[in-house]
């Protein structure tokens, strides 16, 4: 059913907030997602998947170009500089997750870098947090439009549906376009839209990302241009209300007492590179071994008769025997297992050499997965208990209904800021990983974030990173 303003309101949003609208609260978040966005992409860039969709991108050349992270060597065309660098970020899956349920920072911060490069004028580390906000702020309002947007997906993979929407907010504010022009290009983003979940736990999964930054980024630049589509796209069952069966969509309120949905709602930052469901029941697994080594010091897992994992009901991570990595990060059984054996899940643990271990192997065996009814399929309201039975009879049982890293547990600055070194480390030295962070934490007082683009390249000059610009 058509309803008329929805699509007008977001366009006129994109123009018209500015700086100063943007609270404390907002600014302390989004630069904690900006931090953990670059790391997990200059972590990305080692991986198998970033590596092939590079060589693609290679193919293309244009007088301006933009950083690639953590290539000192290499530029591409903005669109595709995003590309490569949104797929870093989702290539695996340690990115932030937001409730509704989405991966919000990776579909927008990639295109915002990129395209500040190629400005005529400097972008200032204001802007890019503006640009990046109103992109975040693109999806979670459009994600508050249908109630199944709110559990774990089951068609369309949401980075996919609202994050090049977001990004084409984003890119539209950065470009600093008019209204009409704003809408326009949520116009053209809607068309590049969607990518159903059956490539979830596939290396076709961290497209889904870059797809979205880079089309995002194309569909600004195509409304720059003068290209037009549905003006009531965000209005219509058949414009983007195609993607949900309950779409409900409403005006943006005015920007004279606008109140940003990142206020309320924050993300979640992960620990270890895998589905945030995984988490919930990693920490249950890692709080039973400790229990089960406390009644036993000298405990052999092997005495282990049955592994029951009570976690919401969802197909796509429910993996059995997983045999690829990313089968194992959207796998309960593997990560309740992993926990099990190590007492944690770690980058490590989706190597070969740790997957392919027998007492592994034997204890995903032992696994069995059960669905209480009460445990729904949504990010704030699931929980997962890890039950064991012992040889001799004996049961455990512990329960997670909040992990550390989730919004309503989230990790420490000293943590997030580790979780970065830790990444970024293996791809810059150390200066540079420092000046990041340096960087990003006086963000809104930067006067040219392509200084934080140089930071982000391999064997650059880092002392760069060590002066802040006045």
């Amino acid at each position: 059913m058509l309803r008329k303003g929805v699509t007008d309101s977001f366009g006129s949003a994109i123009h018209s907030l500015k700086a100063a609208h943007l609270t404390d609260t907002v600014i302390q978040r989004s630069k904690r997602m900006i931090l953990d966005t670059l790391g997990v992409g200059l972590l990305g860039s080692t991986t198998a998947v970033f590596n092939k969709v590079l060589q693609y991108s290679k193919m293309y050349r244009a007088t301006k170009t933009s950083t690639v992270w953590g290539r000192s060597d290499l530029t591409l065309p903005p669109p595709y500089a995003a590309f490569v660098n949104g797929v870093a970020v989702h290539s695996m899956d340690f990115d932030d997750t937001w409730h509704p349920a989405t991966h919000p920072s990776g579909a927008v911060l990639p295109a915002l870098l990129a395209l500040a490069e190629t400005l005529n004028t400097r972008t200032s580390g204001l802007e890019l947090l503006l640009a990046f906000n109103v992109g975040v702020e693109v999806q979670g309002r459009l994600m508050r439009f249908s109630k199944e947007a709110h559990n774990i997906p089951k068609r369309f993979h949401p980075p996919a549906v609202v994050g090049i929407m977001g990004s084409a907010a984003a890119s539209a504010k950065l470009l600093g376009l008019e209204v009409p022009q704003c809408r326009e290009a949520l116009a053209i983003a809607a068309s590049y839209a969607g990518a159903p979940m059956a490539n979830a736990a596939t290396q076709t999964k961290p497209l889904h990302i870059g797809n979205a930054t880079r089309r995002g980024l194309e569909a600004a630049y195509l409304s720059l241009l003068g290209l037009e589509g549905n003006r009531q796209i965000l209005d219509m069952d058949s414009g983007f209300g195609a993607f949900y069966t309950d779409y409900t969509p409403d005006r943006l309120p005015n920007v004279s007492s606008y109140r940003w949905i990142l206020e309320d709602q924050d993300v979640a930052f992960k620990r270890f590179p895998a589905h945030l469901g995984m988490h919930w029941v990693a920490d249950a697994a890692a709080a039973l071994r400790a229990r089960l080594l406390a009644t036993n010091p000298n405990m052999d897992f092997k005495q282990i008769k049955h592994i029951v994992l009570r976690v919401p009901n969802s197909r796509y991570i429910n993996c059995p025997f997983p045999a690829s990595e990313h089968e194992a990060r959207h796998s309960f059984q593997f990560n309740a297992c992993t926990a099990m054996l190590d007492g944690k899940v770690s980058v490590e643990s989706f190597s070969s050499c740790e997957m392919d271990r027998m007492e592994l192997k034997e204890l995903l065996a032992k696994a069995k997965v059960e669905n209480p009814q009460d445990n729904l399929s949504n990010f704030d309201t699931m929980y997962c208990e890890v039950q064991v039975e012992l040889n001799n009879g004996e049961a455990f049982t512990e329960r997670c209904n909040t992990f550390y890293g989730h919004w309503r547990k989230p990790l420490s600055q000293a943590d997030l800021c580790q979780k970065f070194r830790d990444n970024a480390s293996l791809v810059l030295p150390l200066d540079a990983v420092e000046g990041v962070i340096n960087l990003v934490d006086n963000l809104e007082q930067l006067t040219d974030v392509s200084v934080l683009s140089s930071c982000l390249q391999m064997n650059m000059q880092t002392q760069l990173c060590q002066k802040m610009p006045h």
